[in-house]
């Protein structure tokens, strides 16, 4: 399981560092507000859907992007490193 420490949770953001060890996953989840995902280095994370639909997300490191609460997936490290990426969500 994806491991995850606060770093700043306050009344405007909760920012997240998310660390997947090969093959590491972060459960099936749905995003209760919107966010911006960091990406700490270069690398994939498999995306797997609500309805089981899967794509594979390429990200670059430090180029961030943004999504709407109520995103709901599974996220797995594809690569066959230690990967890590800062969700900052505002609520």
């Amino acid at each position: 399981m994806a491991k995850s420490k606060t770093m700043i949770d306050n009344e405007k953001t909760r920012v997240t560092m998310w660390s997947f060890e090969v093959g590491d996953e972060t459960g099936q989840h749905v995003h209760e507000y919107d966010y911006v995902i960091v990406p700490m280095l270069d690398g994939e994370l498999k995306i797997i859907n609500e309805d089981d639909s899967i794509s594979i997300s390429k990200l670059n490191k430090g180029e961030c992007y943004f999504r709407n609460k109520g995103v709901n997936h599974n996220v797995k490290n594809n690569n066959d490193f230690l990967y890590s990426f800062i969700e900052v969500e505002i609520k």
